[in-house]
């Protein structure tokens, strides 16, 4: 069964970080582009970054940009998103989500596989 798992959220104050975890199961993760998105209550989702399938190239949202990092470990099957200096803005469901072919895109209709998600939260 072909799988992806996000964990790593959780509750944080503002200017704290988290390491997301996106692990695939099932199947060889190292020939997709990773994406990350994120959904708040009442908001539409949206895109924060990518990483190709090799790790070489990586690509972000302005909202993400020199505070989120975006890194995989093929060897591991597995792709992380580091945040630091959270805000509270930043609280919402995040999502990982493979795309064939292994490059990058900022739109969620090019990503095939999705997780489930997992919840940050940020208080003030």
């Amino acid at each position: 069964q072909v799988r992806l798992v996000e964990s790593g959220g959780g509750l944080v104050q503002a200017g704290g970080s988290l390491r997301l975890s996106c692990v695939a199961s099932g199947w060889a993760l190292s020939t997709y582009a990773v994406g990350w998105f994120r959904q708040a209550p009442g908001k539409e989702r949206e895109f924060v970054g990518a990483i190709s399938w090799s790790g070489g190239s990586t690509y972000y949202a302005d909202s993400a940009k020199g505070r989120f990092t975006i890194s995989r470990a093929n060897a591991r099957n597995t792709v992380y998103l580091q945040m630091n200096s959270l805000k509270p803005e930043d609280a919402a469901v995040y999502y990982c989500a493979a795309r064939p072919g292994g490059v990058i895109a900022d739109s969620d209709n090019k990503y095939s596989y999705w997780g489930q998600g997992t919840q940050v939260t940020v208080s003030s």
